[in-house]
């Protein structure tokens, strides 16, 4: 009895997972495939399809069918944001910090921009977190550019492998006129700067969401159609309840394994 699509796909990512076919090698026609497993070369297309769900191949134009170049990669979404793990090794931030953990070489395209900041973002810098009743007196300087953001955008790589987009938003108050606005912060990144200027990040909340990617996301990150992100949308605050960074991160799903931990007050 022929085999059918789904045993072809098993077949297919056993031979991924033991390394018969490398990271960044091409897969056998599906011509190949076909008479290989004696099923229609559109059964084979199905099986093809279910992989490429599942990120484990994608499909290059001119090339054919190739196995994806880096394994799942696992983010401490809590650790990761320690000034040992950010700086170690005078790594640029987390992200540095975190591949180099992971044995990758990474590197960041970045642009710096001074902007009007979405509603949501401003709300956000504008909800502090205080007591019941708690007031913050805001600086002549942050009422004159309340609304208006120092944003980083940034294309990030593991290698030469894109894997990663992040846009921050930095209020100009706190911002601007410093490393944050240049495209190099130096090592720790822009929270170890944000700690120069007395507002250390001690507090994140992160709000993830599964969906599928824009065209623009989608054309960086080499995704398929059919395969989804990971929407993170992450605030940090410093002691005082003040919301100093907005992030939006970008991550493919099938790329990486996002792990918290934490322990209770009681133990």
């Amino acid at each position: 009895m022929p085999l059918g699509y789904h045993a072809i796909a098993g077949e297919l990512r056993a031979r991924i997972e033991r390394g018969t076919y490398e990271p960044g090698s091409r897969l056998p026609a599906e011509d190949a495939l076909a008479r290989e497993f004696d099923v229609s070369r559109q059964t084979v297309n199905k099986a093809l399809l279910r992989l490429r769900a599942e990120g484990l191949v994608r499909v290059e134009r001119g090339i054919g069918t190739t196995v994806r170049e880096l394994p799942v990669m696992t983010t401490e979404r809590i650790g990761r944001q320690a000034p040992a793990q950010r700086e170690a090794g005078e790594a640029r931030g987390a992200f540095q910090g975190e591949l180099a953990t992971l044995g990758y070489t990474s590197r960041s395209e970045v642009e710096v921009s001074r902007e009007r900041a979405p509603a949501d973002v401003v709300r956000a810098f504008e909800d502090d977190d205080l007591p019941e009743g708690g007031h913050r007196r805001r600086s002549a300087r942050e009422r004159e550019t309340a609304g208006i953001a120092i944003v980083r955008r940034r294309k990030m790589f593991a290698g030469d492998v894109p894997v990663q987009l992040a846009t921050g938003y930095y209020p100009a108050g706190l911002a601007e006129g410093t490393e944050i606005e240049q495209q190099d912060t130096g090592p720790g990144g822009t929270y170890s700067r944000l700690a120069e200027l007395g507002h250390a990040p001690v507090r994140f909340r992160e709000r993830i969401r599964l969906r599928l990617a824009t065209d623009d996301e989608a054309a960086f990150l080499r995704l398929d159609t059919e395969q989804r992100v990971y929407d993170v949308e992450r605030i940090a605050s410093d002691s005082n309840g003040r919301a100093v960074e907005v992030n939006m991160i970008v991550m493919p799903a099938h790329q990486w394994q996002l792990v918290y931990e934490w322990t209770t007050e009681n133990g």
